[in-house]
């Protein structure tokens, strides 16, 4: 078998593995938003594979809305662009100072920031909630931008840490023979550099923010607060009445954002996954 044969064969393959792959993301997706297109008593009848086509994708819509995953996905937008923003700045500033200024101690410091990704989240939750309550911040979104800040930041600086390693010492050293400040390297050559993975690193924690159900749960209790994946768990209590499709057309909706945010950022994603393949800097 030549050298060409082996390589079609390996494409063919290739191609087979990314559309089962493809298949098996896209058929739950499409279920989803079939039943979440029906009415109430169109969806008690057991068919889950019928398309109907109509208006009740709108009407289903709405009525979610007005349930409350409204309030959750607007709060989660909060959340998501705060926490992973405030975390990003204050992560590349600690990476900028542990690697590029070459703080005393700076791997000691490194590993102090990175050790808050060390511990199972669960064992935050019973001191911070009796935190949050003894200090007047339980059930507000000042409490949960904080807390999402917080955890976010380990992440952000090991990923940014990696990218200041990466960049070569000697154009800093020329910003400094022109006469740069350190603070001028940070915005004018640092930051533009950078562009890709701050991206890619804002994406990944909003991703998270966004999905996060434990500290919503926790931390949180009323509607004007809460995020959306813990709008979605009081839409399915029992309490709630909520009829299939209308729950289903909430999980559409909750989806929708981080899908939308990907779609825009996915050039930098992509630059932001191979900053490693640079060569590496002196660190």
């Amino acid at each position: 078998m030549n050298y060409k044969t082996k390589e079609k064969i390996n494409l063919t393959v290739g191609y087979i593995g990314m559309i089962i792959v493809v298949m098996a993301w896209i058929y739950p997706v499409f279920f989803l938003i079939v039943n979440a297109n029906k009415t109430a008593s169109e969806y008690s009848k057991g068919d889950k594979t019928e398309i109907i086509f109509g208006t009740a994708f709108i009407d289903n819509a709405i009525k979610a809305w007005n349930k409350g995953i409204g309030d959750g996905v607007l709060n989660s937008l909060i959340y998501g662009f705060c926490g992973s923003s405030l975390a990003v700045i204050f992560a590349f500033l600690a990476a900028f100072g542990i690697v590029r200024l070459k703080m005393k101690n700076g791997l000691l410091w490194f590993l102090l920031i990175y050790s808050g990704t060390v511990f199972p989240f669960q064992m935050y939750l019973l001191p911070l909630f009796e935190a949050y309550v003894a200090i007047g911040i339980y059930n507000t979104k000042f409490g949960l931008i904080l807390m999402y800040v917080s955890i976010c930041i380990p992440f952000a600086t090991f990923v940014l840490r990696g990218f200041f390693l990466t960049v070569p010492w000697e154009l800093q050293e020329l910003a400094k023979i022109e006469g740069a400040s350190n603070l001028q390297i940070l915005y004018k050559i640092m930051m533009p550099l950078a562009k890709a993975p701050l991206l890619l690193v804002f994406l990944i924690q909003f991703t998270w923010i966004w999905n996060d159900l434990l500290f919503g749960m926790v931390l949180s209790r009323s509607t004007s607060v809460r995020p959306v994946t813990s709008a979605l768990v009081g839409m399915q209590n029992l309490y709630a009445q909520m009829d299939g499709p209308t729950i289903l057309m909430a999980t559409v909706m909750a989806s929708i954002p981080t899908l939308v945010i990907f779609l825009l950022l996915q050039r930098h994603f992509i630059r932001g996954l191979t900053l490693g393949s640079m060569g590496t800097g002196k660190g």
